[in-house]
């Protein structure tokens, strides 16, 4: 008989609660026996904390609960991780749950059987999968971001490099789609859980500067909470008056995004009004500007001209008595409903999607899975998390029809967006009445007209570098890999080649019978000429190519050395120093010693070293170029205790050594630095970041390396992050 557990059983007694609350008609014995089902399948498995592994399921499964979906999708979470971890099998489930479960828990286990040796490649493939499902059924990426949700609120438990992983991962990937899903609930709290680990520094001076503040706050919340409340009283409009203090990453990013101090944030705090129909929100917006004075240019109207993620509501910021700025949100209770949990809305009001309605409102997952064709890894998820995340512009055909971009977009993107024929055919382009740059960025309420030719040539390849959407960027690739192929391939092998000269690479390095199928192969292309063509039509660029293509010779050069070492002549033993390596490095005349590496300069294979005998603790190594050696061999006392030390001929070693990055602080720096090391597979073992002087931001990090050209691949694709001023290494 299995044994009894008070803890868990508490948590499903809440659990439970929670599903007659919010999911009223759940047959609670169906439930029940799923969660008995998965608690047997999972029997002894525990998570990183020591309880039982059962509890992350029933987290989960809580979740979605809250989110009032049906009851197949509550099973369906409590057996998401069944299929994976345990020897249940998809028939099992089918048989004892049901088709529509069974379907529901093999898509979330889909989701995570592939893994890639490339991470840009995974990242795609895990995006492109999650799009698929999305299409299928959105349920299966709602379960998934219930799993997420819970693991963030539990990764205290993984070791530093896995919470970070875990936390780019969902800054980049699922809150992006939280976002799209309308579903800002989780949306804020993903965010919120992301940022506390990729920039641990910045959330806690934010939390700080909030919880420094908490008195006050809930007397300026009580304040205006009783103002409003009596003044719709007055006037017989029923209404819920909340306030808030915005979370912690929408500070982050005003601030780090504007350069603004956390007391320069204008809307840090935030009031809903919620009523009962379209028309009080209308009414309630004249009494709150009649009240309090409105700072111009801050009202939006979400409800005549929704966002593309469902969300409705009106907008805007004005000033208290106090001198307090403030925003006012007014929507009705189905609207807030649906800036909670987006799509999850639907089951509580619709019971279900249905209808050539809700099929247009997924349309964007049909555009995006058509963007990725054609597109390289890292432009596709860079793509994506603009079409995904970013904010949007509102404009209008001639016609009165709103079409939502990215913010930024240009008439280009507007002509794409309208269908791919009028984009190639587009020859002007008009806004608000007169003819305008194709460079110009559009903005909200902006009129739109495209001028078309039949006697257009198409797009020129110029427009690659002007559009902001994705989807138009693909549309414009396509064009030019159908109608230009012999072209594409002169300018791509053009343009290659003028790549590898300033890698100082020569054509002979990478053609020869051994070397150029493996770099075909990391490529992911049968020829150069195929190489050529995609560089040429933009499918690629050649400095991302060329990058790849030095990564690669750098792999096959290690291996020869490595085969040379293991086959090294009895000759060539003679010449080596008699001493063994320690730590990689041999020591003239020293055979076993303690030796430790300089934090002043953080040598590593590659880098010209000396040795210092430090009084106790051995022999520490420094580059000798560090500031530490040219000062200390310029003292007579302390010139015999240098050494002569050379690295030994070991590739398997991994050395730690700092970097110092100087650029433009902006949103997303770290999260582009982070992705960065992520691709090239570089351990961090270290990450700060602080703003300075200017607009700048300073971030210093340890990064765990073979050798000195691992790291110049390393600071040269970091040197290319948008916005980077400079990459140097620790102080020398």
């Amino acid at each position: 008989m299995e044994e009894y557990d008070p803890v868990l059983e508490e948590q499903y007694r809440q659990f439970e609660e929670t599903v007659k609350k919010n999911v009223p008609s759940a047959d609670l014995s169906h439930i029940r026996e799923a969660f008995d089902f998965a608690r047997l399948a999972h029997g002894d498995q525990k998570r990183k904390d020591g309880s039982p592994f059962i509890t992350h399921p029933l987290a989960a499964a809580e979740i979605i609960a809250e989110m009032s979906l049906d009851e197949e999708s509550i099973i369906a979470a409590l057996l998401h991780d069944t299929v994976e971890d345990t020897g249940i099998t998809h028939e099992d489930i089918e048989k004892k749950f049901g088709t529509e479960v069974a379907e529901l828990v093999e898509g979330v286990t889909k989701l995570t059987r592939v893994t890639y040796s490339n991470k840009e490649d995974e990242q795609m493939e895990n995006l492109r999968k999650m799009l698929i499902a999305m299409a299928k059924d959105i349920r299966v990426i709602l379960i998934k971001l219930a799993d997420r949700l819970h693991n963030m609120r539990t990764l205290e438990y993984q070791s530093e490099e896995k919470q970070r992983e875990k936390a780019l991962e969902t800054m980049e990937i699922y809150a992006p789609i939280a976002h799209r899903l309308g579903m800002q609930k989780i949306k804020w709290e993903l965010e919120d859980l992301s940022i506390m680990r990729l920039d641990p520094e910045g959330y806690a001076y934010i939390n700080a500067e909030v919880n420094k503040r908490n008195s006050e706050n809930e007397q300026f919340f009580e304040s205006v909470k009783n103002r409003i409340t009596e003044r719709l009283e007055e006037y017989g409009i029923e209404a819920s008056v909340f306030g808030r203090i915005k979370h912690i990453y929408s500070i982050y990013r005003k601030m780090y995004s504007q350069n603004k101090t956390f007391d320069e944030v204008l809307d840090l705090y935030a009031f809903r009004v919620i009523v009962d129909s379209i028309a009080d929100c209308y009414n309630v917006l004249g009494h709150i500007h009649d009240m309090f004075r409105p700072i111009p240019g801050h009202f939006k109207d979400y409800i005549g001209t929704p966002k593309p993620n469902m969300y409705q509501s009106l907008h805007t910021t004005v000033i208290g008595t106090e001198g307090i700025p403030f925003e006012v949100q007014i929507r009705t209770w189905e609207m807030h409903e649906t800036a909670e949990y987006g799509i999850a809305a639907h089951w509580k009001y619709k019971q279900g999607i249905q209808g050539d309605a809700d099929e247009e409102k997924f349309s964007w997952i049909r555009r995006l899975l058509e963007s990725q064709q054609d597109s390289d890894a890292q432009d596709f998820v860079q793509s994506l998390k603009i079409d995904m995340f970013s904010d949007e512009v509102f404009v209008f055909t001639p016609q009165g029809d709103v079409i939502n971009l990215p913010a930024g977009a240009t008439p280009i993107d507007f002509a794409y967006n309208i269908h791919s024929a009028i984009g190639n055919r587009m020859t002007a382009a008009k806004v608000n009445g007169r003819i305008v740059p194709f460079t110009t960025i559009l903005k909200n309420g902006d009129i739109v007209e495209v001028i078309t030719s039949n006697a257009s040539k198409g797009p020129s390849r110029d427009w690659l570098g002007i559009v902001k959407s994705g989807a138009a960027r693909t549309k414009i690739r396509q064009w030019f890999k159908k109608e230009r192929r012999e072209e594409n391939i002169v300018h791509g092998k053009a343009a290659f080649e003028s790549e590898l000269r300033r890698a100082m690479i020569s054509m002979s390095d990478i053609t020869s019978d051994d070397v150029l199928p493996r770099v075909l192969k990391r490529l992911s292309f049968p020829s150069l000429e195929e190489v050529y063509a995609a560089i040429g039509y933009g499918g690629i660029s050649a400095q991302k190519t060329v990058n790849r293509i030095k990564d690669e010779l750098l792999t096959i050069e290690r291996a020869k050395k490595k085969a040379e070492t293991d086959g090294i002549t009895p000759t060539a033993q003679q010449t080596e120093p008699a001493a063994r390596p320690v730590h990689g490095v041999v020591i003239e005349g020293v055979d076993n010693c303690l030796v430790k590496f300089a934090h002043c300069c953080t040598p590593i294979p590659g880098d010209d070293i000396a040795g210092f005998i430090t009084r106790g603790f051995g022999i520490s190594i420094h580059r000798r170029d560090c500031k530490n050696y040219l000062s200390s061999i310029e003292k007579p006392d302390e010139r015999p205790r240098w050494l002569n030390v050379q690295w030994a001929n070991s590739s398997s070693d991994v050395y730690q050594t700092s970097v110092f990055i100087t650029a433009k602080d902006r949103n997303g720096l770290i999260m582009d630095v982070a992705m960065v090391l992520s691709t090239l597979n570089v351990k961090t073992s270290a990450f700060s970041a602080r703003k300075v002087t200017d607009g700048n931001a300073v971030l210093s990090m340890t990064l765990d390396l073979r050798d000195r050209r691992e790291l110049d691949a390393t600071m040269a694709r970091l040197n290319a992050v948008p916005g980077v001023i400079t990459v140097k290494r620790g102080a020398n």
